[in-house]
């Protein structure tokens, strides 16, 4: 194996001063100290890792609520496809199903292209909170096995193991991958090896419903003959840079001349020819505590009075005040953010008397502080956040709080159950019934969904 590795600064200045004091540093032993040198610790250097897949997400998740909601058919089984609108014949596929495949239906395909292929298509609408909603639960339902879990998309994460070896790992992860199809009703793909890159590259060898293992010296039988694209971090325009100097397979880009790579392809190169070689020093991110809960929207229309400004808050008030209770905290502090025509920016914030999950009185606060703060300016977007938060496993009875807040907060939870199970709209307040108005409005945030900007 080539001695080409790419170092962190602090790897670097350890390193620099081994030979400034003339540390005898063998280079058989790189291999071996190069995750301590990097300083990831002991740990890291025996740990197992899984990367989970869901298979064609989209279409699935769609497919099992389906049969959740008592719908005969099986969109699995068709030649159908998640994406767009149907009758406008706007947007691209999102998804497919195994039939559709055969017609050589692409993901990113333009719906009317897909249709080209295959005129009979079925195609169903994308439906994001139910895909949240279970992403959320697959997590949840995988932290039964380890409690480090990490999100990379909405559809896939990672989990770390310290505690098992890999005869050990490949029967968990048979056993994680058959839990989820029974208890769920999908499938996914699991990858097993020592750090998140290989994890990834053997998940994706061959689907559905598939475990695979790419430990370190597996690399040559089981990576290297895969197409250079198949690498992760190449991209479109990488692959013809490097098949026009002859590299085609992952193999060859692991034995190309490594000067030349760098050179030709800067940082970038120095990555891809690292990852052909399966080096991956990247650690298991700690999940910050939430600290806040918001929600935004841009309006389709300038708002310019103040009861169109009250059900525009109401609907942004009702997905945040969702939000916290599906994260099981209560907030103290509410805020509001408004943004005229002229991108003019004003917010105000105002602490409760107590902690609450409550719809209303999140609500009440803040079309209050909506009134205080509007110059009547029309309006471009506006935002609605809560902060100072608690976890509410246990809630002591406030002494400010009316009768009426607290059957508000036994109905906001029966109103929860009926949406999880029977989609966001399947009940609404009366001021949506005849509105323009989404009555949900916002989206779920990137940084906890990474990826899920390019799809919202």
């Amino acid at each position: 194996m080539p001695p080409y590795y790419f170092f962190s600064k602090k790897a670097f200045k350890i390193l620099k001063l081994c030979y400034n004091n003339r540390t005898n540093v063998r280079k058989d032993n790189c291999d071996c100290n190069f995750g301590k040198v990097l300083g990831v610790g002991d740990d890291a250097m025996d740990q197992i890792v899984m990367h989970i897949d869901v298979n064609s997400a989209f279409l699935s998740w769609t497919a099992a609520y389906e049969k959740q909601m008592g719908i005969e058919r099986d969109i699995r089984t068709v030649a159908s496809v998640i994406g767009g609108n149907e009758q406008s014949r706007h947007g691209i596929v999102l998804a497919k199903s195994t039939p559709a495949k055969k017609f050589k239906i692409q993901t990113g395909m333009s719906l009317m292209e897909a249709r080209q292929m295959c005129p009979n298509l079925l195609v169903i609408p994308p439906n994001y909170s139910i895909y949240v909603r279970a992403s959320k639960a697959m997590r949840e339902y995988l932290k039964k096995y380890t409690p480090d879990v990490e999100v990379f998309s909405i559809d896939e994460c990672f989990l770390r193991f310290t505690d098992i070896n890999r005869e050990q790992a490949v029967e968990l992860a048979y056993k994680m991958k058959d839990g989820v199809r029974e208890n769920f009703g999908y499938t996914v793909n699991i990858g097993v090896s020592e750090n998140k890159l290989l994890a990834k590259q053997a998940g994706d060898l061959e689907k559905p419903d598939k475990c695979h293992t790419m430990f370190i010296e597996e690399i040559k039988e089981k990576l290297w003959p895969l197409p250079v694209e198949d690498l992760f971090m190449v991209g479109r325009r990488t692959k013809p840079k490097l098949n026009r100097w002859g590299i085609y397979t992952i193999g060859e880009l692991a034995n190309a001349d490594y000067k030349l790579i760098s050179t030709m392809l800067k940082s970038h190169g120095r990555l891809i020819y690292n990852y052909a070689w399966g080096r991956d020093i990247s650690t298991f991110k700690e999940r910050e505590p939430i600290k806040s809960v918001g929600n935004s929207s841009t309006l389709k229309f300038d708002v310019t009075d103040r009861e169109t400004a009250h059900v525009v808050l109401l609907s942004l008030t009702e997905t945040t005040a969702w939000r916290l209770r599906e994260a099981n905290m209560n907030c103290r502090v509410v805020s509001i953010s408004i943004k005229d025509k002229d991108f003019g920016y004003k917010a105000r914030q105002r602490k409760l008397m107590y902690f609450t999950d409550c719809t209303r009185d999140i609500y009440i606060n803040i079309c209050s502080l909506f009134d205080e703060l509007w110059d009547k300016k029309p309006i471009r977007a506006l935002g609605v956040h809560v902060s100072d938060l608690e976890f509410s496993k246990f809630k002591q009875i406030n002494f400010f709080q009316d009768e009426l807040s607290l059957k508000n907060e036994i109905l906001d939870k029966a109103v929860d159950k009926i949406r999880t199970k029977y989609g966001d709209n399947s009940i609404i307040r009366g001021v949506f019934a005849n509105s323009d108005l989404r009555p949900l409005l916002g989206g779920y945030p990137d940084d906890e969904y990474p990826g899920m900007s390019s799809i919202l």
